[in-house]
């Protein structure tokens, strides 16, 4: 019989909503390669497992905001800039002269050396003379895997304004398609079928989509009390549902089990 993850087994991971107002009202998302061992083929947000390269204190010369976090705080928002960069081929930082960084400071090749490890991210970074910002990431929730499968994470979400001048195309490996999105139209294919989200995805849709744009879901996640959502199993009549907390933001959710497994 399998044993039951740990607490020691949770691993920290970050992940980006990126949104933007034109055409209209949307969020980046990237299709999960089918070959990939969590959320195979579905429809998510970028984002991944947080690296010890993320950590290095190195990162304060060629940061926006160190000083407003903490070491975890730094690490993770590192850690989304960087998914968004290998998954997506975006780069949230800045030049020295504060204006925004281009697409050319996204080719392929080097995306995909920071990915297999061959490349650090922050020499890439430090190449480029950019900064990350740290500040352009705005908290929109936390997410703790409950004790259902093997692979847990305590996953932060952070919402931010993309950068006009940078294009988004996926990896190729990881992602096989990336695209804009209206949160309310991804919640449309997924109740359709015609596309498969996983339910703490589909969750933040859902209170992304309560926005009126960009700016608005930044600002009601900047004023929004961060409650860490651990779903819990009740028994019900009806059968074993996953319950979120009642304060965290998502209404009442009872989940029936197998729609999460």
């Amino acid at each position: 019989m399998p044993q039951t993850p740990t607490s020691a087994d949770i691993k920290p991971a970050a992940t980006i909503l990126l949104l933007r107002d034109h055409p209209t009202f949307e969020v980046l998302m990237v299709k999960r390669h089918h070959q990939i061992d969590f959320a195979s083929g579905a429809l998510v947000f970028p984002g991944g497992k947080s690296h010890a390269g993320d950590h290095d204190p190195n990162w304060e010369i060629h940061t926006v905001g160190w000083e407003a976090y903490d070491a975890n705080q730094r690490g993770l928002r590192i850690a989304a800039i960087r998914e968004v960069f290998e998954e997506a081929g975006i780069l949230l930082a800045r030049r020295r002269d504060g204006q925004p960084m281009s697409g050319e400071a996204c080719p392929m090749a080097v995306r995909k050396a920071v990915d297999a490890g061959t490349t650090r991210f922050i020499d890439v970074v430090s190449r480029l003379d950019a900064y990350l910002d740290l500040d352009a990431l705005t908290v929109f929730a936390r997410w703790i895997t409950p004790p259902l499968t093997p692979k847990r994470f305590d996953t932060w979400f952070y919402a931010v304004t993309a950068p006009a001048e940078q294009l988004a195309a996926c990896d190729g490996r990881e992602t096989v398609d990336a695209e804009w999105i209206a949160p309310s139209e991804a919640l449309r294919l997924a109740a359709a079928g015609e596309r498969k989200v996983i339910f703490p995805t589909r969750m933040n849709l859902q209170l992304l989509a309560e926005a009126k744009g960009a700016q608005d879901a930044v600002a009601r996640a900047a004023a929004r009390k961060l409650v860490t959502v651990q779903p819990q199993i009740e028994q019900r009549s009806s059968g074993r549902v996953l319950v979120l907390p009642p304060d965290a933001g998502y209404g009442a959710v009872a989940e029936p089990l197998e729609n999460v497994m």
